[in-house]
């Protein structure tokens, strides 16, 4: 037995699977706000965002930062900081909080 679908249907179930993946791909990354950072950090969990930080500088001498979040993405500690290069270039950049490694390094 075949079942038909009128196109309605069909394009009203594409559009709610597509919203739950957006939803769920949304729902991976959430921002940690300084209570739970220094609980982290007291916990040596992560390390200190300064540290991250002077890293990201040396990268780009003379930048300044624009912006630093803590995020938690797939159980993995992320800082994510943006800065502006002495060149003008915006940058984002990735470090694991755990170890300082750099993730990723792209223009913003």
């Amino acid at each position: 037995m075949k079942l038909f679908l009128p196109y309605s249907s069909t394009r009203a179930t594409g559009l709610l699977a597509l919203a739950l993946v957006t939803f769920c791909s949304v729902t991976l990354a959430r921002d940690l706000n300084q209570d739970e950072a220094l609980r982290l950090r007291q916990q040596g969990v992560i390390l200190p965002l300064e540290q991250v930080l002077h890293n990201a500088m040396e990268r780009y001498p003379g930048a300044k930062l624009l912006e630093a979040e803590l995020e938690e993405k797939h159980d993995v500690y992320i800082y994510e900081i943006e800065l502006l290069t002495a060149a003008g270039e915006a940058r984002e950049l990735h470090f694991e909080a755990a170890t300082g490694r750099l993730l990723k390094d792209k223009e913003d």
